[in-house]
């Protein structure tokens, strides 16, 4: 990132630069994947909100074409349909 984000202050932004240096590598990369996994539930919730009459597998259908594209998406599970996210 250049500069701090559009709702954030550039003294906020040295701030949370400098607490996320002083953590070890392990703390976050712990938040890295925490946020990831908050992605693909907020992801599952739009799904769920856009398409109300998906399974839960279906839903995870979705996110996975959401993610991968259609083509890996079919490569990976061949024979599966393609859902709309």
């Amino acid at each position: 990132m250049n500069g701090p984000p559009h709702d954030t202050t550039t003294e906020a932004h040295q701030v949370q630069i400098a607490i996320y240096r002083r953590m070890g590598g392990h703390r976050r990369l712990q938040m890295g994947l925490q946020m990831a996994d908050h992605g693909r539930e907020l992801a599952r919730s739009g799904i769920r909100a856009r398409h109300p009459e998906y399974s839960p597998e279906q839903v995870e259908d979705a996110v996975r074409v959401m993610y991968l594209g259609r083509e890996l998406f079919q490569a990976a599970w061949p024979g599966r349909p393609v859902l709309a996210p």
